[in-house]
């Protein structure tokens, strides 16, 4: 039986704006672009960062529900999404370092860092470079499971997933966004993905982390989900129930009330 563990009760809120605040970031460093939508008000900020071949637009519904408890910067990557493609392909490890200086340009402060699949390593690296800027780290469906981590099983598993989810969205959203960023650039960053492993880093991370996977995650397994949130000192694990790898798309309301609950111990 999958561990999940509900929010406590829900913080009082007060009534919800009837239109949540949103405005369009732009940022260029050297050749790399990331574009932003920022989404709602106040504190917390959330940094959301998306995975391999989406981008922003896959997790509308995640947005504005946090959005709705705080700042919502959800990135597009550099060559994913509305970002345009630049010449060079950066590692993860420069993946992270671009973070911070996204960061430091737009004087965000600390923020929650919030990455999905491939952008569990981008803001994992972030944390361990540059803990001042992240007041906590969540880690939703942390990638590259070590026991699998070939080209042949990833793809499996990402299509084992994809085709068996039982939400339309993600299935609809997965085939465009993966279109959208062609196989070229899926490549490139997919070669940048195996290689980095966030088992390495991962006892390195000081700031309070939470990890979050879907109980029929096929992508990242529990055994390995448990592994990576024991590696990191004093981190939490959690599991969202009857849902797979993209959790926070089919479950947007409850993966955000979980985020929230965690970022305000």
């Amino acid at each position: 039986m999958a561990e999940y563990v509900p929010p406590g009760a829900r913080r009082e809120m007060a009534e919800a704006p009837s239109v949540i605040e949103r405005r369009v970031r732009e940022v260029q460093i050297g050749e790399h672009v990331v574009i932003a939508d920022e989404v709602g008000s106040g504190r917390p900020i959330f940094l959301l960062v998306h995975g391999i071949g989406m981008g922003k637009d896959a997790y509308v519904e995640f947005v504005d529900a946090l959005g709705k408890r705080g700042i919502c910067v959800a990135i597009d990557l550099p060559g994913f999404g509305d970002a345009p493609r630049p010449r060079q392909s950066l590692s993860i490890v420069q993946l992270g370092q671009l973070l911070a200086e996204f960061l430091e340009r737009g004087a965000l402060g600390q923020v929650v860092a919030i990455g999905h699949s491939m952008g569990t390593q981008v803001v994992a690296e972030l944390a361990v470079q540059r803990p001042d800027l992240v007041e906590s780290l969540v880690l939703i469906a942390p990638t590259v499971n070590a026991a699998e981590r070939t080209t042949l099983w990833q793809v499996r598993r990402m299509l084992q997933d994809l085709w068996g989810a039982a939400d339309a969205r993600v299935i609809g959203r997965g085939l465009w966004l993966y279109a959208r960023t062609g196989p070229t650039w899926f490549v490139r960053k997919f070669r940048a993905m195996m290689t980095h492993h966030v088992e390495r880093i991962a006892p390195e991370i000081t700031v309070p982390t939470l990890v979050l996977r879907g109980e029929n995650d096929r992508v990242c397994p529990e055994d390995w989900s448990r592994s990576v949130a024991e590696m990191i000192p004093g981190a939490t694990y959690r599991e969202v129930p009857g849902r797979s790898h993209e959790a926070m798309i089919s479950s947007a309301e409850p993966v955000a009330d979980l985020i929230v609950d965690f970022a305000r111990k």
